[in-house]
């Protein structure tokens, strides 16, 4: 997400609230339950890292929820890309060639198969207030799933900012600032819930768990998160009724500056996603990047999706984030 000069006070006034949210238990490794089905969802960057997670681990990943992304290897590696191309419509992204270069993954084993997409549920969100992300790159997105035959539903009609957007978001539906989430007296995760699950139950009036903090450090390489711009902590929520049944797994994924070194636990607890987990059978991990400061890094603290750090293999199997985020879903037991 594009920064505002909003952001820099806020990072400071939740600084206490990122350290210690009131909310979170004390940070360990993650538990092992029985996972019957994993789905994939995000915003932003975040949206553009839950769509790379689903084209490389679509064998994994049953179906995806997009607020505000365009295509798989939009930014082709690329922050110039990544800018004009992939946030406005000043380059084309080609569609047709983002779509070639994921069956030549598919065919070298760089992704998972692209036929495994066929039939998986797919849903996309974009607001008409949003200008961070074109609606033209997000038609791209929704038009490179449907190629592969993917299930869309694409809601394009929202009067949306660029957030993600929660009958609990604490901002107005088109602001575009801190902390990104935004309420437009709707509900939108019912409608992407019941497009992934099939069905969805009314959510709890509130979260029945809690939501707890766990040490991303064990899933990085070399036990190192940060040299990955990743926190040394992330989320996860587990409904009570999961404990000793099988339950489903959603993976969600902030967006830039909307990380918990940010807006603390904000992400975490304003999704509306932990409300329809106590009621749906379903664990959310919420993973967490974080600002970098080494040469070609990451200041907004935004998922990879343009190959930071020199990672040439960010958004196929093999990239350290991807693969970070996928021991967290094997440790879960998804």
């Amino acid at each position: 997400m594009k920064a505002t000069p909003l952001l820099a006070a806020a990072a400071l006034a939740l600084a206490a609230v990122a350290a210690s949210p009131a909310s979170a238990a004390a940070a360990g490794t993650l538990p092992s339950h029985t996972i019957s089905a994993s789905f994939v969802s995000g915003v932003s960057s975040g949206g553009y890292m839950a769509d790379q997670l689903h084209i490389a681990y679509s064998g994994t990943f049953k179906g995806a929820g997009i607020f505000s992304a365009g295509p798989y290897h939009c930014a082709r590696g690329n922050v110039t890309t990544a800018q004009l191309a992939c946030m406005n419509d000043l380059y084309d992204d080609n569609p047709a060639e983002l779509e070639q270069t994921a069956r030549d993954r598919a065919s070298q084993g760089q992704v998972d198969p692209v036929s495994d997409l066929s039939g998986h549920p797919v849903w996309i969100y974009h607001g008409t207030n949003d200008s961070t992300v074109k609606q033209s790159v997000n038609d791209d997105l929704a038009g490179f799933y449907r190629d592969f035959g993917a299930n869309v539903s694409y809601n394009k009609t929202s009067p949306a900012g660029h957030a993600w957007v929660s009958p609990i978001g604490p901002n107005p539906c088109s602001a575009t600032y801190t902390p990104y989430i935004n309420n437009c007296d709707d509900d939108p995760e019912r409608a992407m819930l019941g497009h992934l699950l099939g069905s969805v139950a009314s959510p709890a009036s509130s979260p029945g768990g809690t939501v707890t903090e766990f040490d991303q450090n064990a899933y990085a390489p070399g036990g190192s998160a940060s040299s990955i711009s990743m926190d040394a902590t992330g989320f996860y929520y587990v409904p009570a009724g999961c404990a000793a049944a099988s339950c489903r797994l959603m993976v969600a994924l902030h967006g830039c500056q909307q990380g918990r070194s940010v807006v603390g636990t904000a992400f975490a607890t304003k999704t509306y996603l932990n409300e329809y987990a106590d009621t749906n059978n379903m664990i959310v991990l919420y993973p967490q990047a974080t600002a970098s400061s080494w040469t070609g890094g990451n200041p907004q603290g935004c998922w990879n999706w343009w190959g930071y750090g020199g990672d040439t293999a960010y958004d196929m199997k093999g990239g350290k984030q991807i693969e970070t985020i996928m021991r967290m879903v094997h440790a879960l037991g998804g």
